[in-house]
């Protein structure tokens, strides 16, 4: 005989709060739609509908205009947030992760998209739709920073898939179209020797680097290392510190795909995975270039605490995580674009110059060798 008792909801997904927490994103998406109102990316729906049509009208681009999809996620940091259980500062890393990737080579960022996974929805009873509106919350007023609507995002329930800390635990991806002016495209190719180098301060880990903190953490505090107090502060809680995101700033700066340039960028490196030399060792690898970094924004205590710990050589860190800054930019026209970050709450300064060597010379800041010179080599 052929049980009738199976359902959906017994193989663990709650169709129920599915169907409220897509209509939460949704509404979340909707309002970021403001921050491209009655600009190129303004979001049309023939049909107002909670699964319509939505799409942009590009007919009015220029000749010359390219578009490109970017994607990225959060990565570990999710576990902070399932820590603090509080998740309303994840969109702004996840945001910055694709939306940071496009400007360093000239693009707008201007629709974003995402793939939420969760592994329940609720438990026993109760409900995790709080949760879902923190992040949902946190999503809007991220989009509002980048000058992105969000078009769509998928919502999926898939249990024991996810794993993580506590009973609500996610994984969350993102892309984002962008669109890019070919006069404006910075390629790198315009690089010299002299030029100089200028950060845009990040205070946190951005999100990278996390499976390396959070061994450090528990090694020395235990698997409660986010109850550990530091200067006064949870230790989860400063761990979640959201990325700093530059895309809106870095798009005043070029002028977007209409304006006329504030400044000449001619190269720019996004501070995550791999550090600096990782990333600005990728735009001057083709070069005969290198470059001298003697002035950075140190770590705050935090990082510095954790490198300390957990042993990490400056050499490493510098690797690892991005050490105070999150993104470098290249031009002749320091002034202007420290005046234009400010214009955005953004710190800024010349850290750095371009040199005729091949290599990446960093003056560390970090906690094993301070004032002392680091060098890594540009890999071909």
């Amino acid at each position: 005989m052929i049980s009738m008792n199976n359902s959906y909801s017994n193989a663990g997904v709650d169709l129920t709060n599915g169907d409220l927490a897509s209509k939460i994103l949704y509404q979340a998406s909707k309002k970021s739609w403001e921050s491209r109102k009655g600009i190129f990316g303004d979001i049309i729906t023939p049909k107002e509908d909670f699964s319509g049509v939505r799409c942009i009208d590009i007919s009015a681009l220029p000749q010359g205009t390219y578009m490109g999809i970017g994607f990225d996620g959060i990565g570990t940091k999710v576990e902070v947030a399932e820590r603090m259980n509080k998740y309303d500062t994840l969109a702004y890393d996840l945001l910055a992760m694709v939306c940071d990737d496009a400007v360093i080579r000239g693009a707008v960022p201007v629709l974003a998209g995402s793939v939420l996974d969760v592994n329940r929805l609720s438990k026993d009873g109760i409900s995790y739709i709080d949760k879902i509106e923190e992040l949902a919350s946190g999503y809007e007023s991220a989009a509002r920073v980048a000058n992105v609507s969000i078009m769509n995002g998928e919502l999926a329930e898939l249990g024991d898939k996810i794993g993580g800390y506590g009973d609500f635990c996610l994984s969350w991806g993102a892309e984002v179209t962008w669109f890019l002016n070919k006069e404006k495209m910075i390629t790198g190719d315009k690089i010299e020797k002299g030029q100089k180098i200028i950060a845009l301060q990040e205070k946190g880990f951005r999100s990278n680097g996390f499976s390396l903190v959070r061994k450090i953490l528990t090694d020395k505090y235990g698997d409660m290392w986010h109850e550990e107090l530091f200067n006064g502060e949870k230790i989860g809680d400063l761990m979640l510190l959201p990325s700093q995101i530059y895309s809106r700033a870095m798009v005043d700066m070029f002028g977007g795909l209409w304006d006329e340039k504030r400044v000449e960028i001619t190269g720019a490196a996004h501070i995550t995975g791999g550090g600096i030399p990782s990333k600005l060792g990728r735009i001057l690898k083709n070069s005969q270039y290198g470059a001298v970094l003697d002035n950075l924004f140190e770590p705050t205590e935090i990082v510095k605490h954790i490198q300390k710990i957990g042993g990490v050589e400056d050499l490493e860190a510098y690797r690892a995580w991005c050490m105070g800054q999150g993104m470098l930019i290249i031009s002749n026209d320091s002034e202007d674009i420290i005046k234009i970050s400010k214009e955005h709450g953004i710190f800024a300064k010349v850290v750095g110059e371009i040199t005729t060597n091949d290599r990446i010379i960093i003056k560390s800041k970090g906690v094993s060798s301070k004032d002392n010179y680091l060098e890594y080599q540009i890999e071909k």
